[in-house]
């Protein structure tokens, strides 16, 4: 595995977005369940932005992983959890389906505070629009040094971010998606979907169909969200 120069001096950058649009989006699950009355990760220390404890949890998902793929194909992949109580979920099926959606969410709020920050950033004279944007460079700086950094880091942040809202609302277990749909299904039909959907087999088959199609769903959203820009 050949390490280049420019993917040492990118790591910082991607980890960084990577665990902090991690930390949001799975503090994000945890704070609304606690607000629906599911204190389980709350409990386990997961309502917080400090990344620490979301490491704790899944260390594989959050740091080897990640670290390996980026060094394999130049991006990051990787994943978290939020603790929650089936029983809970049984039983207030909208509540489980809004902290499904809260992940989702915050990752999305997350690019158009990116979006907010560029167009500052533009305003001073410090970025400006590049014009073959790609996914990890989407601005460009007026100069260099510190502020091609964060040209960098907001472009790969804003992308990233923009990626993990629109892939986790693919309606697969275990993709948030899956449970968000009990905001438009009765309680009942909802969760006989529940138990189809997260048998092993349909699982493993909803991975596979959603790393297929998400090529044609991810980059016509980019296009339109650079719009934004």
């Amino acid at each position: 595995m050949g390490i280049t120069p420019d993917q040492l001096a990118l790591f910082p950058l991607w980890y960084v977005a990577f665990l902090l649009s991690l930390t949001c989006h799975e503090a994000s699950h945890s704070l609304v369940a606690m607000w629906g009355g599911d204190r389980t990760a709350y409990l386990s220390g997961q309502v917080t932005l400090n990344p620490l404890p979301h490491i704790k949890r899944e260390l594989f998902g959050t740091v080897l992983v990640p670290v390996i793929t980026f060094f394999i194909s130049g991006s990051m992949l990787g994943w978290g959890s939020a603790p929650y109580d089936p029983r809970w979920e049984q039983q207030h099926p909208k509540r489980a389906a809004l902290m499904a959606l809260a992940g989702p969410a915050a990752n999305f709020l997350l690019a158009l505070l990116v979006v907010v920050l560029i167009h500052i950033g533009a305003g001073m004279g410090a970025f400006q629009l590049t014009g073959l944007a790609s996914f990890s460079r989407v601005v460009d700086a007026a100069g260099g040094g510190a502020a091609e950094a964060a040209a960098r880091f907001l472009s790969i942040l804003f992308s990233l971010n923009l990626l993990l809202g629109v892939f986790n609302l693919i309606p697969v277990a275990p993709l948030d998606g899956h449970s968000a749909i009990g905001l438009i299904l009765p309680d009942a039909l909802f969760l006989r979907w529940l138990e189809f959907v997260r048998s092993p087999m349909s699982s493993l088959l909803g991975l596979l169909l959603a790393w297929r199609i998400m090529d044609y769903i991810f980059w016509p959203v980019f296009v339109v969200a650079l719009g934004l820009l």
